[in-house]
């Protein structure tokens, strides 16, 4: 998606920033008719594909997001709304002349004001994930715990909403666990059609379903692995510079997210100084991100032009954005750096998540979850942690990002990352409003210590 990197003619953006988005359109569709040069064709098309996923990730009206605010936060009152509204605190934007607020906007008044944090309302099951979670790393961290395996079954199900779908033919990807690094011991065991392919060629492993729409099925996936808790004693006088020249392409630029702009080099320079260890310099950056940039939902990540800049510019950003940032920090700084995602998964919970890994001689690619490390700012050690180990509780189906897809024609919902699966038909793609999807824990069992 290089053509991000062109930008949108200034009379298309104006519109855009008043809100104006059926004169957006027009404009845009007005271009089109020109003869223009094949990146700008690329950034207007897609700029109304940007235009209607916003849209869908903006539904509810302020007379909705009063009732939902209210109904999440505890205790929220009329008057409050009021007051975060006017001073521009909410996630809103204008489409012509209306508030329109994002799914997860009350979310983010939790992440985003300290008095209104313990108020929010969370599922019982992620409360009890965390407290799992927490117990674990006390047992790492206080009782110098070896590092455990797990054994984990899990199912993933998405369904398409059929009555909105146009097509004929509807093709399926959904993750599958990625038998590289922490995982081991991958087996599919039940599939909802006999017929699959499983594509691994691209570091984003799929299994792939096709059936007609007629049919109105379901697609899922079963599936087991083995998975180790990464925990690494590293000592930095020991770090040495270098790496494998196979590993050159994870110091190098990967538009449209991982680009070298001036602020982000001069901000890379602000934080590392004079160091020259790949470790601490990796460790300056990582504390860096993780005391400064707070947690926050954020859009889908194909509406953003530049994640990391937005991320060091407006100093929040959930777990992807937070990894991006850090792995174009790091490469700035001469530190190999990559994308590992899937799920945040144990016996309680399970969830969409994403982290890093950075490499340094002679101990090799190391772990950085930057999201669960700041989110822990508060409990320094379980901060620290996080920089160069990482728990068991995870699903890696992607070992880099931006990935293309095999057998795909449409612009994914996400482009970047592959958590909960793609959909499309032979005439669109099928985005989230038209599809749930479920992913439901059988088993996660602790194993024996790692060799």
């Amino acid at each position: 998606m290089e053509f991000l990197s062109v930008g949108v003619p200034e009379d298309i953006k104006r519109e855009l920033s008043v809100g104006n988005i059926g004169n957006a359109l027009y404009l845009i569709n007005k271009m089109l008719e020109r003869d223009l040069p094949d990146l700008l064709r690329k950034r207007l098309n897609y700029e109304k594909e940007r235009i209607n996923r916003l849209i869908l990730d903006y539904p509810y009206t302020i007379e909705e997001a009063r009732k939902i605010a209210k109904e999440r936060i505890r205790g929220f009152k009329d008057i409050g709304f009021e007051e975060l509204f006017q001073k521009g605190e909410l996630d809103y934007i204008i489409i012509d002349g209306k508030a329109y607020f994002e799914k997860r906007f009350a979310y983010n008044i939790g992440f985003k004001f300290e008095k209104y944090k313990k108020f929010v309302k969370n599922d019982e099951s992620s409360l009890k994930a965390r407290e799992l979670l927490h117990s674990r790393l006390d047992e790492i961290i206080k009782e110098n715990s070896p590092a455990k395996k797990y054994n984990v079954r899990a199912k993933i199900k998405i369904s398409p909403i059929y009555e909105n779908i146009k097509g004929d033919i509807i093709k399926a990807w959904l993750p599958l666990p990625d038998e590289k690094f922490q995982v081991k011991n991958v087996k599919i065991l039940e599939t909802s059609h006999e017929e699959y392919k499983v594509f691994n060629k691209n570091l984003q492993k799929t299994i792939y379903f096709e059936d007609l729409t007629k049919n109105q099925k379901d697609f899922f996936v079963e599936f087991e692995y083995e998975i180790s808790e990464l925990i690494n004693n590293i000592d930095p006088e020991k770090v040495k510079e270098g790496y494998p020249a196979e590993y050159k392409k994870f110091l190098e630029e990967k538009p449209p997210h991982i680009l070298y702009t001036y602020y982000l080099k001069k901000l890379t320079k602000d934080i590392i100084g004079d160091e020259k260890n790949p470790y601490l310099k990796a460790k300056k950056i990582y504390d860096w991100i993780t005391l400064n940039v707070n947690y926050s939902y954020v859009k889908p990540y194909s509406i953003y032009e530049n994640i990391p800049q937005f991320v060091a510019t407006n100093l929040k950003g959930d777990c992807g954005f937070q990894a991006l940032l850090f792995i174009t920090l790091c490469r700035i700084a001469g530190v190999p750096a990559r994308w590992q995602s899937g799920w945040y998964i144990n016996k309680y919970f399970a969830s969409p998540h994403d982290w890093a890994l950075f490499y340094v001689e002679p101990y090799g690619w190391l772990p950085a979850d930057l999201s669960f490390g700041g989110a822990r700012r508060n409990i320094p050690e379980y901060r620290e942690f996080y920089f160069g180990n990482l728990d068991g509780f995870r699903m890696v189906a992607n070992n880099d990002y931006y990935e293309d897809f095999e057998n795909k024609k449409y612009y994914r919902s996400d482009p970047y990352d592959n958590q909960v699966g793609e959909l499309e038909t032979e005439v669109e793609n099928i985005y989230s409003n038209n599809y749930e999807y479920k992913i439901e824990v059988i088993e996660f069992k602790r194993g024996e210590k790692n060799e």
